[in-house]
């Protein structure tokens, strides 16, 4: 039997190692991927450290009792299954999706948004393998001139921050902009903000290395959470009328009480960080009066994704100053501790096979 080196969680210790494994076999509707790189999300280290957990397992995670983590993930067609059909063969290099739709809820058989999304590495086996199964239709073709630590990482790392902003935030050009945490997430969206014309964008993050990171990436403003004149700052930095679109892309429930504080009259506050504590407004009858709003926002859609692939490849949005390091797939511990401990702030560590 072929093996290969893997990076489990194992579900009922929560005890993470990269491990010996079968090659796995392509299912009739799969590709087998020989994996290039694979992304290191701080979803990954609250799964580690059990903050999140599968919510709709898939069979053999349950059986196993573990799951190889990764949701972005690039590489090369190793591989096909028995009913695949045209438009696929191996030697394509090809991003994976985050997740897929379950196919079988009452929305996916009359076509609809899947009540019962699957995320990958977290329900199923995701991508800190050296080779990892994806059905085709999570497929998505990546040209040969963006390389594959930078197609790895649109999935989730900028395609949440993305679908956050022109999606669920719907922000427009001219419209102001808070986006409260600069990392992995954050980063990107201090990109994205500036590609679509928001004016001013406010980056907030305690660390002063993420707030230096987030003016280079286009900011017009960078301010520490803690700073006592924080709000006196914001009001200064909006002519008073407060912040429009509010993201949170840091998951941290006081981020998310400075934010709703802070937003003016119709301000939306976009959850895209994810945290498991109740959200707090202490102010509801001022909230209700400036009728602000908070959205819950969960990864994006396979179109995102697509259209992130085209702009990389058009240069309208260079990812290469995205990548903090790429390590090797063995020393996968290493990256989830320099995560965790925001050793060197990294935006986006990739793990290479």
């Amino acid at each position: 039997m072929r093996t290969m080196l893997a990076g489990r969680l194992h579900l009922d210790t929560l005890k993470f190692a990269v491990e010996e494994v079968p090659i796995p076999t392509p299912g009739p509707d799969e590709a087998l991927i020989r994996v290039r790189a694979a992304g290191v999300c701080l979803s990954d280290i609250h799964l580690i450290d059990g903050s999140i957990s599968p919510l709709a397992a898939v069979d053999a995670v349950v059986r196993s009792g573990a799951v190889t983590l990764g949701h972005e993930v690039a590489g090369v067609i190793h591989a096909l299954g028995a009913n695949v059909g045209a438009g696929w063969a191996p030697g394509m290099r090809v991003a994976l999706q985050a997740g897929q739709v379950c196919g079988t809820c009452a929305d996916c058989v009359r076509r609809a948004p899947c009540l019962r999304v699957l995320t990958r590495g977290v329900d199923y086996d995701g991508g800190w393998a050296e080779y990892t199964t994806a059905r085709v239709d999570t497929l998505v073709p990546i040209p040969d001139d963006l390389p594959f630590d930078q197609a790895a990482i649109i999935p989730d790392a900028v395609s949440t921050p993305y679908a956050a902003i022109v999606e669920t935030g719907a922000v427009r050009p001219a419209q102001s902009v808070g986006i409260w945490g600069a990392g992995g997430l954050g980063a990107h969206g201090v990109r994205i903000a500036r590609l679509v014309g928001a004016a001013p964008i406010i980056a907030v993050d305690p660390l002063p290395s993420a707030r230096e990171r987030a003016l280079a990436f286009g900011a017009d403003f960078a301010l520490d959470p803690t700073a006592p004149d924080f709000a006196d700052a914001v009001d200064r930095a909006t002519g008073g009328l407060g912040v429009e679109v509010a993201l949170d892309f840091a998951g941290v429930p006081a981020a998310r009480e400075q934010a709703v504080s802070v937003l003016g009259v119709g301000g939306v506050l976009v959850l895209a960080g994810l945290h498991p504590a109740p959200i707090v407004v202490p102010d509801s009858t001022g909230f209700s009066y400036r009728s602000n709003q908070i959205r819950g926002h969960y990864g994006s859609g396979p179109e995102h994704v697509t259209q992130l692939i085209g702009l990389a490849s058009a240069g309208r949005i260079d990812l290469e100053p995205s990548i903090s390091d790429r390590v090797p797939l063995a020393e996968a511990a290493e990256a989830v501790n320099r995560l965790e401990k925001k050793i060197g702030d990294p935006i986006r560590i990739v793990l290479t096979p």
